[in-house]
């Protein structure tokens, strides 16, 4: 990381900055929605700590779906110029290596409390998109929120329930009306999905592993294949790249992307 100009370590004093913080707040008004009650869920990896996005859908006129996405709201939190804004900058993502994850911000704000975690009230930069029965995304909005995360579902036991080798997994079945929320979700994603393959998507069959760790010792190699729910998520964070990237365009912000 050091010979590629990234920083492995967090300096001191973005460290004492992350101990010095407390949970995000901001006051109500007609600039913050309260989308609370909304069925959220979080479909990630199984050991995913640091949730970043939650989905949701509520169905519209015409055969038509409303697709929310919230993305948890760091600038809330980490302020432009602090010590940990310059870490980020500098390395610009988090840095997977087979034995070590070196995440962009403290675990104590990655992790917690920007975090969507199960069950908590957090602040959110929402993506809206009313999606048509042909897959194409009519309208879309961007507001900030608070959400509150009432289900975490990790990638392949939902995969396994929506393409019925599976029972359904007791976090969905203890939330009334997700399960049908999740199809809905899924309905939506694979309308995305058959639209973009229609325009000329490519499909990339690319194998991923990931090491299973014994102590020190690698013991195995886990072979990560796609599946029905990645692509919920992977359809609709293609999505929302687009309604941000015309969103900063149609505010003449400037982009990299």
């Amino acid at each position: 990381m050091a010979e590629r100009g990234l920083a492995p370590n967090f300096s001191e004093a973005a460290l004492a900055e992350a101990a010095a913080m407390a949970p995000a707040t901001a006051p109500s008004g007609p600039e913050l929605r309260d989308l609370r009650d909304l069925l959220w869920a979080s479909i990630d990896n199984d050991d995913s700590l640091d949730l970043d996005q939650l989905s949701v859908a509520v169905p519209a006129a015409g055969d038509s779906i409303t697709i929310l996405v919230a993305i948890a709201d760091v600038d809330a939190l980490v302020k432009a110029g602090s010590a940990i804004d310059a870490h980020a900058r500098a390395n610009t993502t988090s840095v997977y290596t087979a034995a070590e994850i070196f995440p962009m911000l403290p675990e104590k704000i990655s992790t917690d409390m920007t975090s969507l975690n199960f069950d908590q009230d957090r602040l959110s930069v929402v993506i809206e998109m009313l999606v048509d029965p042909d897959g194409v995304v009519q309208d879309s909005q961007i507001y900030r929120a608070r959400v509150r995360n009432h289900a975490k579902l990790a990638y392949n036991s939902v995969a396994a329930w929506l393409e019925n080798r599976e029972a359904i997994p007791d976090a969905i079945a203890a939330v009334e009306g997700l399960a049908e929320n999740l199809e809905l979700q899924d309905q939506a994603a694979q309308r995305m999905k058959d639209l973009r393959h229609d325009q000329g998507a490519l499909s990339l069959e690319t194998i991923r592993s990931r090491p299973v760790f014994d102590g020190d010792q690698i013991r195995s190699l886990d072979i990560e294949e796609k599946n029905r729910a990645k692509e919920i998520i992977e359809n609709f964070m293609i999505a929302v790249n687009g309604v941000t990237a015309r969103f900063l365009s149609a505010s003449k912000f400037p982009s990299i992307r």
